[in-house]
């Protein structure tokens, strides 16, 4: 018994460590990596099936609607006129975001 704990403190890396290590990537792969992946990809789909009239809500909260799509940006109707947006900077959809639940904080 003593001599097992006096080897394993002498620095041997055994299959036990290299096994965990393999489980906490893969557990980090899951939680974080993977979910972020879809995510972006979901994203990127989205904005490539918007088109012209969709309501949209930006980054910033600033809902409009689509009047042009260019290689890179959207001209979107607001109340008080036209903005130019990049891509990147749509969020989601109106009428997802009509229907959305709403934000509950805690003071």
């Amino acid at each position: 018994m003593i001599a097992t704990i006096l080897l394993q403190a002498a620095g041997g890396f055994g299959t036990q460590q290299i096994i965990v290590f393999g489980l906490i990537a893969l557990v980090f792969y899951f939680f974080m990596i993977r979910p972020q992946v879809k995510k972006s990809k979901d994203q990127k789909k989205f904005v490539t099936e918007l088109k012209k009239g969709d309501k949209v809500v930006t980054t910033a909260g600033i809902h409009g609607r689509i009047l042009e799509i260019n290689d890179t940006t959207f001209l979107i109707e607001i109340d008080n006129g036209k903005i130019r947006f990049d891509k990147s900077a749509i969020s989601l959809e109106a009428s997802r975001a009509l229907n959305a639940p709403p934000v509950v904080t805690k003071s």
